[in-house]
Parts: structure tokens; C-alpha cells; sequence
């Protein structure tokens, strides 16, 4: 009987990944959780640790999962219509994370370390040139930069007091209370509330 218990989600599991009402959304998820969420703790795990060789096995994998983003991106419109795509995705992303299959450190050494040695030259004049253009665009436009600023600042407190106005924030708490100089907080009335003040 504990076998059957452990069988039962296993099989729901496939089933939602391989049926096509809601696959997409499942596998989507599934893709997200895969290749982000579980790495970004993992990573926050090993830092916090000071564990070098866990720091470097994600740093590996950091790279190797940026690359493919931007392969990805690039090619977003060619590939995403493939069936089963997304469930290629996780497929290869579980494939990176791996510890017996160190697919990321195979991807790394094998082709994005060498094309990136290859390309270093290049990709440093080209990084060196936009990060002086883009210094010289702000030393040249900083005088249009403040007032757009200054027009989000406006409209932001516009913004605010038109919607204090219509009732829809208030603010939260007694004012003057124990810390002055501390702003009010304002908090959104629910929509559905009744107005009986």
C-alpha cells in the first residue's frame, strides 16, 4: 500500500507536465522554479556558507544558464513553437544542476570559456567604448536628465494627491505619534468596502 501512496504523485506529476490543457502554464512554472528559484537559494546557501567550491559550481552554472537565456532570447520566435519545447527546457536546465552529470561545467569548458577566450579582446574594446559613450551621453544631457527627474518627481506627487482626493489612499496610524519625524504610511482602502464614516 505505501508503494501505491508513492506512485500516485509521481504519475499526477507527468500527467499535468504531459497533458496539453495546462501543460504550458505547469511547465512554464516548472521551467521558472528549475532555472531560477531553486539556483538562487542554492547559490544564497553556499555565500552565506563561504563555501568556495559550492560558490564556484554556481558561478559555473550562473554563466551557463546566462548564456543559454541569451541563445534563448534570440532565438525565442524560431524555437518556442517546437512541441515540447519547454519540457526540453527543464529537461536541460535540471541537466545543468546535475551533480553527477555537471552539465554546466561541461557546457562551460567545452564551448563558452573557449568562445568568450577567443572573443575577450573584442568583447573588453566593445564594453570600454559603450561605458565611455554612455559617460559622455550623461555628462552631455544631464541638464535633461534632472528635468525628467524632476517631471517623475511631480507626477509622482500629483499622482499621490489626486488619489487622496478620490479616498483611495489614506493615511495609516495616529499622526504625531511617537516618532515625528517618521512619514505616514498610506495604505489602499479595499474597493468593496462600505463608506459609513
Amino acid at each position: 500500500m505505501a508503494l501505491l501512496g508513492s506512485l500516485i504523485p509521481g504519475e499526477v506529476g507527468l500527467r499535468l507536465l504531459l497533458s496539453p490543457i495546462c501543460s504550458n502554464i505547469v511547465i512554464r512554472t516548472a521551467c521558472c522554479t528549475v532555472g531560477t528559484v531553486l539556483p538562487v537559494y542554492a547559490t544564497f546557501k553556499s555565500i552565506e556558507k563561504n563555501d568556495q567550491e559550492e560558490q564556484n559550481k554556481w558561478l559555473v552554472y550562473w554563466a551557463a544558464y546566462g548564456t543559454f537565456s541569451l541563445v534563448e532570447v534570440l532565438s525565442d520566435k524560431l524555437i518556442s513553437w517546437f512541441p515540447f519545447y519547454y519540457h526540453m527546457k527543464l529537461a536541460f536546465l535540471v541537466w545543468l544542476q546535475l551533480p553527477s552529470n555537471n552539465g554546466a561545467r561541461h557546457l562551460y569548458a567545452r564551448h563558452i570559456r573557449p568562445f568568450l577566450l577567443n572573443h575577450q579582446a573584442k568583447f573588453d574594446l566593445m564594453l570600454n567604448s559603450v561605458s565611455r559613450e554612455s559617460a559622455k551621453f550623461l555628462v552631455a544631457h544631464q541638464e535633461e536628465i534632472q528635468f525628467l527627474k524632476s517631471l517623475i518627481m511631480k507626477g509622482a506627487k500629483t499622482a499621490n494627491q489626486m488619489l487622496k482626493e478620490f479616498g483611495l489612499l489614506q493615511p495609516h496610524g495616529r499622526e504625531g505619534s511617537e516618532n515625528p519625524n517618521s512619514a505616514s504610511r498610506l495604505r489602499i482602502r479595499e474597493a468593496n468596502s462600505d463608506v459609513d464614516d
